[in-house]
C-alpha cells in the first residue's frame, strides 16, 4: 500500500467546537515532516467529498468528542460505500473509549491518548507493507481483538500544519462589543490531572497530562495571527494544570502580540488556587474563562467528583471578576440526581449573579452523557437509573426518578432549539426556561432587559461536547 503520493492519505475532522481542527493540524504536521502529502477534509464546514474518499488508501478520522464520534461513524459508512478497501483509522479521545464499536462498524484501527506518533508509525508501516510483521512498532494502535490501551508516551511535537485546512474566517469567531473577530485555536497541554467521573479524559489519561513545548505553541499562534486571528482560544482541558508553563506562554504571546486577546478553560479549584495569577492574565488580554461548574448541588458535585462546592463557585466568581475577566460557567443541567429544586436554584444563581449573558442558553438543556467507557457507566450512583446502551447514539440511556425532570428536559430542549434557530435574545430564552421550571407557560415570562447591559465576550459556537 503506497501512501507517499498526494491524496493517498486523507485526514478528516468531523467537529471540534467550531474551531479550525487541531485534530487534523497536529497529525498533519507529523506526517508532512515525514514526507507524506495528505489531503484534509473538515465536514464541519465542508461537504463530504466522495472523490477524495475514493482516491485515498488511508483515511484517518479525528474523534475528540462525542459529537465528532457520531459524525465520524457516518463518515465511515459513506467512505465504505465508495472505497471498501482503504484502511480507516479513528483517532482521538473517543477512539479508545469506543474502539470496540468502531472496529465492528467499519474501522480497521483506533488510536487514543497521544495519538500522533502511533498514527505516523501506522502510516509508515502500511506504506512499507509491514503492518503484519511482528517486528513492527505499532504500540498504541488498537486493532480487532486487541486491548483498548491508549498511548501515553511523551511526544516530540511538530508544529501544527494548517495550510490545507479551510481558512480561519470560516470557523467560530469571538463576539464582543458589536464585533466578530477571527479566532485561532491552540493547545498548551493535553490530558488532565483530575478525575471527574463524567469526563471522558480520565478513563484515557488516568490523571496524567502532557505539555506542548512552548516554542511549538507560540509558532502555531504566530501562524494563526498571520492568517488573521486577533483572538486565541486555548483548548486545553484545563489551562492551569501546568500554571508555570501556561504563564510563560501567555507572557511571551503578549509581549509579541500586545493586542491579541484570549480565553481558556480551568477548574473552579484552580481559579481559587491560582487566583494571584488572574490579574496578570487579565492584563495580558484574557477576556473570559470557561469553568465547568456543572451543578450547585453538593450531592451531584460529589458524584461527579468535581472537588468544589457551591461556596467555591461563588468565591471563584468574585476572584475572576476582580481580575477584570468574565467567567462563563458551564452546566450539566440534567442528571439522574438533579432535583427540580436544584434546577431552579441554578437558574436563581445565574440571575442573582448577573450571569444571564455569560451562559449560552443551550447550557440549560445539557443532559448528562454516559458513553461506553465512562467511569459513570458502572458508578453505584448511576446503576439504579441506567438503561440499555443506545448504540446509534453511543451512550447509555437513563431515566430520572422524578418524571417531571424528564418532561422538563424535553420542554427546555425544544424551547432552546427553537429560540436559537430564531436568534432570540438570551434574556428572553432564560426567562422562558425559568417559567417552564416553575410550571408556567413560557409565554407568561415577564422580564426587562437592563438599559445598561454590558457586552460579554463569547464565541459564536455554543456547543461544549
Amino acid at each position: 500500500m503506497r501512501l507517499r503520493p498526494r491524496g493517498s492519505i486523507l485526514l478528516v475532522s468531523c467537529y471540534e467546537l467550531g474551531h479550525q481542527p487541531l485534530g487534523v493540524a497536529l497529525p498533519l504536521g507529523f506526517l508532512e515532516a515525514a514526507g507524506f502529502e495528505p489531503d484534509v477534509l473538515d465536514i464541519a464546514v465542508e461537504k463530504f467529498d466522495a472523490d477524495r474518499a475514493e482516491r485515498a488508501r488511508f483515511i484517518g478520522i479525528s474523534v475528540p468528542m462525542h459529537t465528532a464520534l457520531r459524525l465520524g461513524v457516518r463518515v465511515i459508512e459513506r467512505t465504505r460505500a465508495v472505497n471498501p478497501s482503504c484502511h480507516i483509522c479513528c483517532y482521538g479521545l473517543y477512539a479508545t473509549l469506543n474502539s470496540g464499536y468502531l472496529l465492528e462498524h467499519g474501522a480497521d484501527s483506533c488510536i487514543g491518548g497521544e495519538f500522533e506518533a502511533p498514527l505516523l508509525r501506522l502510516v509508515e508501516s502500511l506504506d512499507a507493507g509491514t503492518t503484519s510483521d511482528n517486528g513492527s512498532d505499532l504500540r498504541g494502535v488498537i486493532r480487532r481483538h486487541e486491548p483498548a490501551e491508549p498511548y501515553l508516551e511523551k511526544l516530540s511535537f511538530a508544529v501544527p500544519s494548517r495550510g490545507a485546512l479551510p481558512e480561519l474566517g470560516e470557523y467560530a469567531r469571538l463576539e464582543y462589543r458589536g464585533e466578530r473577530r477571527v479566532a485561532g485555536y491552540v493547545e498548551a497541554s493535553r490530558g488532565c490531572l483530575h478525575l471527574c467521573t463524567h469526563c471522558p479524559i480520565p478513563p484515557v489519561y488516568g490523571g496524567r497530562f502532557f505539555v506542548v513545548p512552548r516554542e511549538v505553541v507560540l509558532e502555531d499562534i504566530r501562524r494563526q495571527v498571520r492568517a488573521g486571528a486577533t483572538h486565541i482560544t486555548f483548548g486545553d482541558p484545563d489551562f492551569l494544570n501546568g500554571p508555570k508553563h501556561s504563564l510563560r506562554v501567555v507572557r511571551e504571546m503578549h509581549e509579541e502580540f500586545p493586542s491579541l486577546t484570549f480565553d481558556f478553560t480551568a477548574k473552579v479549584e484552580h481559579l481559587l488556587d491560582r487566583g494571584q495569577d488572574l490579574p496578570e492574565l487579565g492584563e495580558a488580554g484574557c477576556l473570559f474563562i470557561i469553568s465547568a461548574v456543572e451543578s450547585l448541588s453538593d450531592r451531584v458535585l460529589e458524584i461527579l467528583d468535581k472537588q468544589h462546592t457551591r461556596s467555591d463557585v461563588e468565591a471563584a466568581l468574585d476572584v475572576v471578576r476582580s481580575a477584570g475577566i468574565a467567567l462563563r460557567p458551564t452546566w450539566v443541567a440534567f442528571t439522574p440526581w438533579t432535583t427540580l429544586d436544584d434546577y431552579r436554584e441554578m437558574l436563581d444563581f445565574v440571575e442573582a449573579n448577573g450571569l444571564i449573558d455569560h451562559v449560552d442558553p443551550v447550557q440549560f438543556a445539557i443532559r448528562l452523557l454516559i458513553p461506553p467507557g465512562s467511569w459513570l457507566a458502572e458508578h453505584k450512583a448511576t446503576l439504579p437509573y441506567r438503561g440499555p446502551l443506545d448504540e446509534a447514539a453511543l451512550t447509555y440511556r437513563w431515566t430520572h426518578p422524578d418524571p417531571r425532570m424528564d418532561e422538563l428536559y424535553r420542554q427546555v430542549s425544544k424551547l432552546v432549539e427553537e429560540d436559537t434557530r430564531e436568534e432570540e435574545d438570551p434574556w428572553a430564552t432564560f426567562y422562558r426556561v425559568a417559567a417552564l421550571a416553575r410550571g408556567s407557560s413560557p409565554a407568561s415570562a415577564i422580564y426587562s432587559i437592563p438599559m445598561n447591559r454590558k457586552p460579554v465576550p463569547r464565541m459564536t459556537e455554543s456547543w461544549f461536547c
